[in-house]
């Protein structure tokens, strides 16, 4: 039962995620990358640009507190200290501006329109992720 629950939610999330993906390009003509949207915000110098932005990143968030409130909370367990998280959250950061977008831009968004760049950038993602769950479970342990 939970292995079905995890499938349907999972299904579920990505569906949610690619509705949203669709209808950001469809209706306002913008790509759905979150480190992009997000940065914007500060960046935009207009004020019409930024309210959609603001509504998008609030969303997330709302999103994530809606599924906090109706479930009970989340089964997350951190396994690092904040200042690993943190000097994480700084990487990802610098890593989103080095790469042009970050993986919900170039996973979601730039694949679905076959950017080669996209391409590339979410292949470097995926063989990250995998160097890194593997050095950190065989050999820092």
């Amino acid at each position: 039962m939970a292995t079905e629950t995890n499938i349907l939610g999972g299904f579920a999330g990505g569906l949610l995620i690619g509705i949203a993906a669709t209808l950001l390009l469809a209706l306002n003509g913008r790509i759905a990358g979150v480190s992009g949207i997000f940065g914007g915000i500060f960046t935009m110098p207009t004020s019409g640009d930024r309210g959609w932005r603001v509504a998008f990143v609030l969303g997330l968030i709302g999103g994530a507190m809606l599924y906090v409130f109706f479930r009970g909370g989340l089964a997350l367990q951190l396994q690092a200290t904040g200042w690993i998280l943190l000097a994480g959250g700084f990487l990802v950061g610098f890593g989103t501006r080095l790469g042009s977008g970050c993986t919900s831009g170039h996973g979601v968004c730039g694949m679905a329109r076959r950017s080669p760049r996209s391409v590339a950038a979410t292949m470097i993602f995926m063989l990250t992720a995998v160097a890194t769950v593997f050095l950190t479970h065989h050999l820092f342990r």
